[in-house]
C-alpha cells in the first residue's frame, strides 16, 4: 500500500548499527526527514528469526544475568506503574488488550486487579509461559477480530511491526469510541541515544524496524484519525538501556558509569520531555 512505501522514501543515512543480540550483522539505520523517524535498512526477509535467542529477554523470566536481574527488577516495578496508568482510563467493562504481551505479567496484574484481559503474543515459547500463569494468550491480531475493548496497550512494540499503518487500522477497528490506546516506544532524540549512538541498545535492530521521535507518533496517528493526548516519561529505561549500551560499547558492564548516563539522560530530557521512553496516549479523533 501507497503509505507503507512513504516510509521508505527519501531517506538520508542516519548511522550504522549491529545486532548485538542475535547475529552480528550490521543494518543501516536510515532518516525520514518528514517524518522525523529513523528506519531500520534492510529488513531481512527472515525476520522472525531474529528473536531466537536466550539473550531476547522479553520472551523469557530469566534471572541468570546482571543484566536480567536489572531487566526483572525494573519490569516488577513498571507493572505497579502501568496498572495504576489503566486505572485512570476505567469504564464499567474495563475490558484490556495488551499487544506482546510476553510472558504475560502485566496482564495477570490487572486481572488481579478486576480487569477483563485478551492479549497478543507472536512467540510460542513465552505463550506457554504466561499460560502457565492462568494468562492465554493468541499469536495473532487477526484473532480478535470483531471485538471491542476499552483500552489497548503496546508497550515496546510498535517498533517491531512491519506493516505500520495495517497494524494501526487494525488496532483503532478493535478500540471502542471512547477507548484508550497505550504505546510505548524508545525515543531517539533522548540524550542516552546521542551519546551511546550506534551503541544504543535501544536501536536493536533488525528487531527494531522504526526509531521514533514524539513528531514521527503524532504524524503516524494523525494520518489514521488519532490524536496524541499525553505523553509521559519511561524514567527506567535510561537505566536498563545505558546499562546494556555500555556492554555493546566496551565489552563491560560499567553499571556506575551506565547509572550516571541513565541519571542525566532523564535531567537533560525534563526539559523538553525527550526521555529514553515515552508513553504516548492516544484516543480517536472524534471531528
Amino acid at each position: 500500500m501507497n503509505e507503507e512505501k512513504d516510509l521508505y522514501k527519501n531517506l538520508k543515512p542516519y548511522l550504522n548499527c549491529i545486532d548485538y543480540t542475535v547475529s552480528n550483522e550490521s543494518y543501516e539505520v536510515m532518516y525520514n526527514e518528514q517524518l522525523d523517524m529513523l528506519v531500520t535498512s534492510p529488513l531481512p526477509k527472515d525476520l522472525h528469526n531474529y528473536y531466537k535467542s536466550d539473550n531476547y529477554i522479553s520472551h523469557t523470566d530469566s534471572k541468570k544475568s546482571l543484566i536480567d536481574k536489572v531487566y526483572q527488577t525494573v519490569k516488577k516495578y513498571a507493572l505497579g506503574k502501568k496498572l495504576k496508568l489503566i486505572n485512570s482510563f476505567t469504564s464499567n467493562s474495563k475490558n484490556l488488550l495488551d499487544i506482546g504481551a510476553g510472558t504475560g505479567d502485566f496482564l495477570k496484574v490487572c486481572q488481579q486487579d478486576g480487569w477483563y484481559v485478551s492479549g497478543v503474543e507472536p512467540s510460542n515459547d513465552a505463550r506457554k509461559i504466561a499460560d502457565k500463569k492462568g494468562i492465554f494468550l493468541v499469536d495473532s491480531i487477526e484473532k480478535l477480530s470483531g471485538k471491542k475493548f476499552d483500552v489497548i496497550s503496546l508497550w515496546h512494540v510498535l517498533e517491531h511491526i512491519t506493516n505500520i499503518h495495517d497494524y494501526i487500522k487494525e488496532i483503532k477497528n478493535l478500540l471502542t469510541d471512547n477507548g484508550t490506546l497505550i504505546i510505548a516506544v524508545p525515543n531517539y532524540k533522548s540524550y542516552d541515544a546521542n551519546y551511546y549512538k550506534e551503541h544504543w541498545a535501544a536501536y536493536d535492530v533488525p528487531r527494531h524496524v522504526w526509531h521514533f521521535s514524539k513528531t514521527s507518533i503524532h504524524k503516524i496517528f494523525n494520518f489514521h484519525q488519532m490524536k496524541v493526548s499525553k505523553i509521559l516519561p519511561m524514567k527506567f529505561d535510561s537505566y536498563y538501556v545505558s546499562l546494556l549500551s555500555e556492554k555493546y560499547k566496551t565489552g563491560k558492564m560499567n553499571p556506575v558509569k551506565a547509572f550516571f548516563i541513565g541519571l542525566k539522560s532523564n535531567m537533560k530530557a525534563k526539559a523538553e520531555n525527550n526521555y529514553s521512553s515515552l508513553i504516548f496516549i492516544i484516543k480517536k479523533d472524534k471531528y
